[in-house]
Parts: structure tokens; sequence; C-alpha cells
């Protein structure tokens, strides 16, 4: 007789969420005193996305949100990831709040606390006023202080009933790609800048942090949501490792160095002087910037592959899309390459093992830190059936590989507590608009229909029974 399969199962308190956020899913851009973030106006601009699309209606949550929680609950979920509209609340990115703005993320809080989920809030996901930008942007200090303020007025509406605090996701997109690249919103191509907004994002989750702190119970925890990448050199030669090196700094070393330990790393202060002289790193800012967290949240999708030779003509291989201009600072000496193996529609290649790396490197890079997989996920080109169901073998083959590789870092002692697939439903994907279907539930972009699909159900059977489901094959 074979032997019995052994379940992969998770500890009790495990949380097992789905993550969206506020551009991508809510619509209603012109309601309730919400003006322009710099995402609409780069939806709005013409060949900024693709097929001009925005999200002007996206799948309409700011008037489905009951709904939506509901079918999170059928599903089983204990938790979920949202982020909040900034200019919803604060419209000019300053002075006092619109309550009717903060009304909706408190009904939406208390709806979720109704349905036993646990709610999680992500106060930027690259939704900045436009007027903030308007006055300069990330490249400024003073977004900084202003996102400190904007913090504040939300804690002091939620932190009684929110636990689980994200201060940015991804603060390297929000940097490098809306001012370096120019791919994502506001659409920008000035590497200096670029860098000036890296420290300034990190400065703003220092202040946004302390902010937190001042105005709710200190049970609350405060986290951040880096997309730290692995970085894999092709060879062990020393050229190849430099440029390694020289992209693990750009990509991680520039934010968990303030983060965590208080510093950026030399080699990247090195690396970077013929273009800047961080002169706008002020007296005290490491300090503000250093506070301790609570926990810590990584987003990770592939790993990268990089090597010191160039091909300037080349096909771009950093999972970044595709620009004329790089996103990577003082790295034109340095190579992307495909890693081989499958791919999602992204062109991301499957990789479980990078989590697991991912995983164990910032349980050695912070000891003692809590642990959150705050994204997670594939997009798959996912089609209903005859019948109407949606069948994605693919995705849940993905979430069972990388879930594997969770469980195995816990194996091998990482604190990681919780994981929050991406993403909850189709939604906008940003410059891709509408042809990338990251969600484990349907929408049908025409009528708005949500449907589970195959992944969602099994998902949920994960999160009711604590251990994985059997998979088909694929």
């Amino acid at each position: 007789m074979p032997e019995p399969m052994i379940p992969v199962s998770f500890p009790p308190a495990f949380l097992w969420g789905a993550a969206t956020s506020a551009y991508q899913i809510e619509g209603a851009v012109r309601e309730d005193g919400r003006t322009p973030s710099i995402w609409d106006t780069f939806s709005h601009t013409p060949g900024k996305t693709a097929g001009g699309e925005t999200g002007d209606i996206a799948v309409d949550h700011y008037h489905r949100y009951r709904d939506d929680v509901a079918l999170m609950a059928e599903l089983g979920l204990t938790a979920y990831r949202f982020s909040i509209s900034w200019p919803r609340v604060q419209p000019t990115g300053r002075g006092p709040a619109v309550q009717v703005g903060l009304d909706f993320y408190r009904r939406l809080v208390d709806e979720l606390l109704a349905h036993g989920i646990k709610p999680a809030v992500t106060l930027y996901h690259w939704d900045l006023p436009q007027e903030l930008e308007d006055a300069g942007g990330w490249p400024e200090r003073d977004t900084a202080y202003r996102f400190a303020e904007y913090a504040q007025i939300v804690g002091e509406a939620l932190g009684d009933r929110v636990e689980q605090w994200i201060t940015l996701n991804e603060p390297w997109c929000s940097a490098f790609l809306g001012y370096a690249s120019g791919v994502h919103a506001p659409g920008r191509t000035d590497p200096a800048a670029s860098l000036k907004a890296a420290h300034h994002l990190n400065l703003a989750h220092g202040l946004g942090a302390s902010a937190l702190r001042s105005v709710m119970p200190a049970r609350n925890s405060v986290a951040v949501s880096l997309n730290s990448s692995v970085v894999r050199p092709v060879s062990q030669d020393a050229a190849d490792l430099a440029a390694a090196k020289k992209i693990d700094d750009l990509a991680n070393g520039i934010f968990h160095g303030p983060m965590l330990h208080g510093a950026y790393p030399d080699s990247l202060l090195a690396a970077t002087e013929l273009l800047t002289d961080w002169s706008y790193v002020l007296d005290g800012d490491l300090a503000a910037i250093n506070q301790p967290l609570d926990a810590l949240g990584l987003n990770y999708y592939t790993p990268a592959l990089v090597s010191a030779e160039t091909d300037v003509n080349g096909p771009r291989a950093d999972g970044h899309g595709a620009s004329s201009h790089s996103p990577w600072p003082c790295a034109d000496d340095v190579a992307f390459h495909q890693t081989p193996g499958d791919r999602t529609e992204m062109g991301w290649t499957i990789d479980p093992t990078g989590l697991h790396d991912l995983i164990m490197r910032y349980a050695a890079e912070a000891p003692g830190l809590p642990l959150y997989i705050t994204e997670n996920g594939a997009a798959y080109d996912d089609k209903p059936d005859p019948d109407g169901r949606v069948h994605d073998p693919e995705r849940i083959a993905y979430l069972n590989g990388h879930l594997k590789a969770v469980r195995r870092a816990i194996e091998d002692g990482a604190d990681v507590r919780g994981y929050y697939l991406w993403s909850l439903m189709d939604n906008f994907e940003w410059a891709y608009g509408y042809g990338k279907r990251f969600g484990a539930v349907y929408v049908d972009y025409a009528t708005l229909e949500r449907t589970p699909k195959s992944s969602a159900l099994w998902y949920g059977q994960a999160a009711r029974t604590g251990a994985l489901p059997e998979v088909e094959a694929v």
C-alpha cells in the first residue's frame, strides 16, 4: 500500500488573506469629494496604459464592498489587506479629512469585523494626490511630512478597530518605476529624482510610523511592505557578483538599510555618487526612518538573474515592463536575464525557491521580527467555461508551490504569520490595464459580476482547514 500523504499544515494562528489596492478596485473616482491621484492623471494620459484603460470604474468596489466582504467570508478568508485612497481622505494631500471619505473605510472595516475577517490597512499604495505631485511629488521632502499628517488622520479614524497597519507598499516601484523608468505614475524619467524619491519615501515611512503610534493603541502592529528582490548572479565570477550586489543595493538595501539598520549601504552610496551626492539626507533623517517595526511585509513574484554584461539592444528581463529608460539608476553595466522555467502571463518565471530564499534572508536580516507575505500571486489568461465556471489549475499549482515554500521557511525557523494572496479579484493592473488577471475571483468587466475561480475555492479550503488541499495535475 502506498504511504498516505501527510498534509502540509500551518500554525493555527496563521492568517489566510487576500490583498487589493484602492485605485485598482474602488472606482468612484469623482464621488464624495475624491480628487485625482497621480494614477488618475497618468491613466488618462494617451499612451500610458494598455488601451487607454483607467481605474475610473475599476471593479466598483466602492459600491459593492458589502458583497465583496460577504464573498471573502464565504471563501473562508481570515484576513484582508486593502489600501486607503489618499485623495479620497485628504483630496489635496493637506488639511482636514473629508469625513465622507473616511466613512467608506469605517464601513468597510466594520463589515470585515462583522464577518470575522481581520483588516490590514495599507496607507500608501501609489495613489499620491495630484496636487502633491504638482508641488514636486516624492522627490520633494515636504511630501514625507504631508504623508505623516495623513497617517495620523487615518490612524485616529480606524486605529481603534484595525490592528495591522502598513505604511507603504513597494516603495521601490513608487520611486523607480514612477520617477526613473516612467512606466508608472507620475511617469517621470529622472534617475537623480528617483533616488531623492526613495529617500523621502523612507522618511515618510518613519514619520508615518511615528504618527500612527502617537494616536493608536499600543497593541497595534506597524509594518511596511517591501518588494525586495531575490537577485541571483549568472555566475560566481567577480564581475557578475558585483552586478548582483549593485542591483541588491538598489532593490533592497536602499530601503531595508535605513528602515532596519539606520543607514544606507556604503556600496550604494559609492555606486550612485556620480548621479547624486545624497545631500538631501539631513541630520536626524536616518534615526527618523529607523523606527522599530512590529512586523515586515514581503511581496514576491519572481527572482532576478543578472550579469555584468550589457546588451543594450536585448529584451528587458527585469520584470518591470518595456521602457527605453531604466528603473535602475547607475546600473547601465548590469544585464538582466530571463530565468529558466514556466512563466505567468506577465512573463515572470515561476520559482517558489525564491520566496523561501527571501523569507530566510529577512529572518536573518531582522531576527525576531514577524514576517507576513503581503503579496504573492500570478496572472493567467482566465476565461469562463461554457457553464460559467472559471477553472485555473495553473494558479492552484502556483499557490501550492509558493505556500509550500512558506511552510518550509517556517520549518527552517522563520516566523511567518500570514499570507495574502494577490489578488482577491481581477482588477486594473496599472499600466497593463485590464489585460492581466491576478484575481482568485473572476470579474466580468462588462457586468462586474464576480465568479470565484477554482483557485479561490482551493485557497478557501486551505484557509478553513489550515492545510493545503491536494492539487490536480495541471
